[in-house]
């Protein structure tokens, strides 16, 4: 394909890939997601008490963390390893911390206790806090295999948690019901009692009721802590940080204008300097802003990507690495003008060897991104992505736009007024 076809070719891609990137990114607030620090929300870092705990139980632990975070409904949710004894949990767009703290941090560890056997001197009641060791457990929560919140029938207004139990613990708890019939057994939950029920008749269906007067959102919690089962190690909370949305949307509002100022104020010093080269970087600059939303849309589509206050100064970085491009390109095809060659044949070579030196600088900057990308946690991670694909982006316009366009307009307009394009001294003809 000869080269002024290929420079036709690559301007109509540039076109294609525009009218795709509007198509994933439009309208921006909606289609590209916010992360915690710009959406609100909570981020917690839970930590285990003990120091010497194995690895495989705090991939267990992580698994459950996450079943109760899925139980929370929250979209956008992230729950990660953080270190050896660490998981990092945010909950973008939660405004009841609390009731996502008590879930979260709640051990889970549910037993069903014989009343008789308990050591106080206290009244039993719903809430008293037993202590480890003064009685005796009959049955675990190991062998809940699901739990619900529904209405309590025995308490009008008030809500209970239905639990089933696997074969096992369907044939432990019906022996146990049939010998402490007309005696009372208590559910405890994290060594508080949450009900004292008196066993009427033995239950052998393997089911099995928490009451207490608990509102919907406090049984459809207990529940989602039974349903996922108890921590094997005890988490405690190490960070809590809590960012309300007006903060995370005044930050999104300063990031957004230190963007569009820095594309500004990059786009009036190249028209100034380069003429009609600088206004040429002007459509470089907004193809690379498209294209650089478009895929920044889509991988919010495809749940990978949540933008971030890091990842605003990724981006505020990308601009000026685009710019540098078109700096590269501009200044090498002039220098080449000004050693005597034609506009033609020094848009041809001076941009390619600008191309080529732009591919050297941004592989550095690259690897370096990639690398900080695999190993730093968090919304450091949003930085490096954000760099990763604005380095690429940049490229892609620099091959598929930028240089065609130079050589494009060399073989025409410049070469008739290489004043108003910003170009002095050269050949008149090849």
């Amino acid at each position: 394909m000869e080269s002024r076809q290929w420079n036709y070719v690559s301007l109509v891609a540039v076109l294609v890939l525009v009218l795709g990137a509007v198509w994933l990114f439009w309208p921006p607030a909606k289609q590209i997601k916010q992360g915690l620090d710009l959406q609100g929300g909570l981020s917690v870092i839970l930590t285990a008490e003990k120091a010497d705990v194995d690895a495989s139980s705090m991939d267990r632990a992580l698994l459950i963390v996450q079943n109760r975070v899925n139980g929370l409904g929250v979209s956008e949710a992230t729950v990660q390893r953080e270190g050896a004894r660490s998981i990092l949990v945010q909950l973008p767009g939660v405004r009841d911390a609390a009731s996502a703290l008590k879930i979260l941090g709640s051990t889970g560890q549910l037993e069903f206790v014989d009343v008789a056997s308990i050591a106080t001197s206290e009244t039993i009641k719903d809430g008293l806090l037993l202590k480890k060791g003064s009685y005796t457990v009959l049955l675990t929560g190991e062998v809940v295999t699901a739990a619900s919140a529904e209405a309590d029938t025995k308490s009008p207004g008030a809500y209970a948690v239905s639990m089933t139990f696997n074969a096992k613990g369907r044939d432990e708890w019906g022996k146990i019901t049939t010998r402490l019939v007309g005696k009372q057994v208590a559910i405890v939950l994290d060594g508080r009692i949450q009900s004292a029920p008196s066993i009427i008749e033995p239950i052998l269906d393997g089911s099995s009721q928490i009451t207490g007067k608990f509102t919907a959102d406090q049984a459809k919690q207990l529940a989602t802590v039974l349903q996922t089962g108890a921590l094997p190690v005890t988490l405690k909370f190490s960070d809590t940080q809590q960012v309300g949305p007006t903060l995370g949307q005044a930050s999104l509002n300063q990031g957004l204008l230190a963007a569009i100022a820095g594309l500004i104020i990059v786009g009036l010093y190249l028209g100034v300097y380069y003429r009609g080269l600088g206004v040429l970087s002007w459509f470089s600059l907004a193809i690379f802003a498209v294209l650089y939303l478009g895929v920044l849309g889509g991988l919010s589509r495809a749940g990978a990507f949540a933008l971030s206050l890091p990842g605003i100064a990724g981006i505020v970085i990308s601009i000026g690495m685009a710019a540098d491009t078109s700096i590269l390109i501009f200044e090498r095809f002039r220098e080449e003008v000004a050693m005597g060659k034609t506009p033609r044949s020094a848009a041809k070579s001076g941009t390619k060897h600008a191309l080529l030196t732009s591919v050297d600088a941004d592989v550095v900057t690259f690897v370096s991104a990639v690398f900080l990308y695999a190993l730093a946690i968090g919304p450091v991670r949003g930085f490096a992505l954000t760099l990763i694909l604005g380095l690429v982006t940049d490229l892609t316009v620099g091959f598929l736009f930028t240089r065609p366009m130079v050589i494009t307009l060399a073989e025409s307009v410049i070469a008739k007024a290489p004043a108003v394009w910003g170009v002095k001294g050269g050949a008149r003809h090849a």
